[in-house]
């Protein structure tokens, strides 16, 4: 588990993912070189990444439910993982079944996939509307800071615009690593850092941009994780998302085409707790009129790409959270 720098830490990235660890280390009442610390042991021990996503772009994202036998699920979800076009790759329901966001473009939606007789089902659900995710994080990885610490760390607005073709080279660097330096930035675009860190200021306050922290939930206490497939009627469906939203146990929730027309993501501590939220808090929502959940076993990639030293698994072996755990007074 982390200690609450490392969470205070986690939510001023949260809120700015470039801000300066100057800036972060005066927000939290720290020495910068003590935050500079941490950010290094929490990239190198529990997978800590800042990406820089934008949710302005003409691909259609659909949700694809891909099952296989156990013998291939985890190689083909590694091959999923791996596409410049997925993100949020999963592992569920026993390792059997694969769920991947994928960005499809005008190309048939699941056109590369490899042909294997192993794959005994897929469906693909296109996704409408999102009521929780993306810019808005979930709630167990942004309740460290006060309401002061936000607002000095929260960054400036300019004047907004929003993306352009020749964007491009900035948005995949930043990608891949959200606090690249504007130097390196200013090389990938073939820009000057000052037109380059203008150009972020204006797609980040036309919220065009926006960046996102990764790291293995588990380290936060989510130990269970689950997606929830969900049924309403027509005319329940808004009603329904916007109640699931405002629920701390889930980090997404979106409306979907399919059989099901909502999908979340639940975050809970351990089985027990899964179990409470689903038998108290969801069944208390109105309009709900099937459920099946997928217990996840392993994501496999988050938002941004994987890394190339990372394998195809954003997140850390078990030993090095556990090292992570068993200091939580060093700096």
């Amino acid at each position: 588990m982390l200690d609450t720098l490392d969470r205070a830490l986690i939510h001023a990235l949260q809120v700015d993912g470039r801000a300066p660890f100057a800036r972060v280390a005066a927000a939290l009442d720290v020495s910068t070189q003590t935050i500079t610390r941490r950010h290094q042991r929490l990239t190198a021990e529990a997978g800590l990444r800042v990406v820089g996503l934008t949710h302005h772009h003409a691909a259609q994202r659909w949700v694809t439910r891909i099952t296989a036998a156990p013998s291939t699920a985890r190689d083909l979800a590694e091959s999923l993982a791996r596409r410049t076009d997925t993100s949020w790759v999963k592992l569920t329901s026993g390792g059997t079944e694969i769920i991947a966001f994928v960005h499809a473009t005008t190309s048939l939606l699941l056109d590369d996939i490899p042909k294997t007789t192993s794959i005994t089902a897929v469906s693909a659900h296109l996704v409408l509307n999102v009521h929780l995710g993306g810019p808005t994080a979930w709630s167990g990885r942004v309740n460290s800071l006060t309401p002061q610490q936000i607002r000095a760390l929260t960054p400036e607005q300019s004047d907004p615009d929003d993306v352009r073709d020749t964007d491009a080279p900035l948005l995949h660097a930043l990608a891949r690593n959200g606090r690249t330096p504007l130097g390196e930035l200013a090389s990938a675009t073939g820009h000057s850092p000052a037109t380059v860190a203008k150009r972020l200021r204006a797609l980040r306050s036309s919220d065009a941009l926006y960046f996102d922290v990764e790291i293995d939930a588990r380290l936060l206490g989510a130990d269970t994780q689950a997606l929830l497939w969900i049924s309403t009627a027509p005319k329940d469906q808004e009603r329904t998302a916007k109640a699931l939203a405002r629920h701390g146990e889930l980090a997404f929730v979106a409306a979907t085409t399919g059989p099901t027309n909502l999908v979340a993501q639940a975050l809970c501590t351990d089985p027990a707790d899964l179990h409470r939220y689903l038998t108290r808090s969801l069944a208390a929502v109105d309009g709900i009129t099937a459920l099946e959940t997928s217990p996840v076993l392993r994501t496999l990639k988050a938002a941004g790409p994987v890394s190339p030293d990372r394998g195809a698994s954003p997140t850390r072996p078990a030993a090095r959270r556990s090292r992570t755990a068993a200091r939580p007074g060093r700096a």
